[in-house]
């Protein structure tokens, strides 16, 4: 398997190459022809969904359709809709930016980011290690693909940070953290954003944004400015509280117990309810508890079993942190 791969690393088969391949023009008149979608599986279904969103018909189940691709491990085509899917989301008289952004940001994001320990939450896995779609192709190179294209395209998707829509804004945000280069540029853009946002679910998604894009880019000195931001209490309990898990998940220094305090205080039922929406936490939730509950528990206490049939579930019940 891994002599096949190495076969097709950098041909028409590589998903990458193809992506970075698109010329603008096409990108930016939607020459959906230039594309060769039938090299990759389900190229043709995602196609398909492609030209019906571009006619208006059909749109929302169609970007279902490519949401569940990617979450049935099979991105390999939806990576090649990322640079039209950016150009639908900055269309001002689009009625979907949000949702196509969403689609943008989960091709650029491996399944497994939905897990909630401080190591893996917010981690892009490296070439150091294969993950193969349920298809047999390899995942890292459609993850690497779809977060080439939205740094290439960094300059449409950075004015979105001020879009009048707070759905757009959280879209945007989310899209951004997994760009695979201008990370400099985009952590400015997050920070500036952070300073102005007005909105309390956009406020507690910057700081998770701020620290998926760091980790990514090992920007050490993002760890410090998580310290500040969860100890300063000047800023909002949203921005703080998700300062805090930004912090945990950037480092694997001890829990400081005014960290702890932070959380004890303001990581409340209302705190989980406001930041339920965020990308983040719907993708760490499960049926039994939201995001925040169950990243908490999973950080604080690493030890303790996720499942709420366990031996010490009405122990936890009583306590919804532990």
């Amino acid at each position: 398997m891994t002599h096949e791969v190495n076969d097709q690393a950098g041909g028409p088969l590589d998903v990458r190459v193809v992506v970075a391949g698109i010329r603008a023009e096409a990108k930016d008149e939607f020459l959906f022809e230039e594309v060769p979608w039938d090299r990759f599986p389900e190229g043709v279904t995602v196609r398909q969904c492609m030209e019906r969103l571009l006619a208006g018909e059909a749109v929302r189940p169609s970007l279902a359709r490519l949401i569940g691709l990617c979450a049935d491990d099979m991105r390999a085509a939806v990576a090649l809709t990322v640079p039209f899917l950016i150009r639908i989301g900055t269309d001002p008289k689009g009625r979907h930016r949000a949702e196509a952004l969403a689609v943008t940001a989960e091709a650029a994001r491996m399944r497994h980011q939905g897990v909630c320990t401080r190591a893996d939450m917010l981690r892009f896995r490296g070439d150091d290690e294969w993950f193969f779609e349920v298809t047999g192709y390899l995942q890292n190179w459609s993850v690497q693909a779809a977060r080439d294209a939205i740094a290439a395209d960094g300059d449409l998707l950075l004015p979105l940070l001020d879009d009048p829509d707070p759905e757009v804004r959280i879209a945007a945000a989310y899209a951004l953290a997994a760009a695979s280069a201008r990370e400099e540029s985009i952590l400015r853009a997050f920070r500036a954003r952070l300073l102005a946002e007005h909105d309390p679910v956009v406020r507690a998604g910057l700081p998770m944004a701020i620290a998926q894009l760091a980790l990514a880019h090992q920007d050490a000195r993002t760890v410090e400015w998580m310290r500040f931001c969860w100890s300063d209490a000047s800023r909002p309990p949203e921005v703080r509280v998700s300062a805090a898990l930004g912090w945990m998940c950037l480092t694997d220094l001890a829990v400081p117990d005014e960290l702890r305090a932070v959380l004890d205080e303001f990581a409340t039922d209302e705190m989980a309810r406001l930041m339920a929406p965020l990308p983040w936490m719907r993708a760490a939730e499960d049926t039994s508890t939201d995001g925040l509950r169950r990243c908490l528990r999973t950080m604080l206490h690493p030890g303790t079993c996720d499942s709420p049939y366990s031996a010490d579930a009405e122990d936890r019940w009583d306590d919804p942190w532990s």
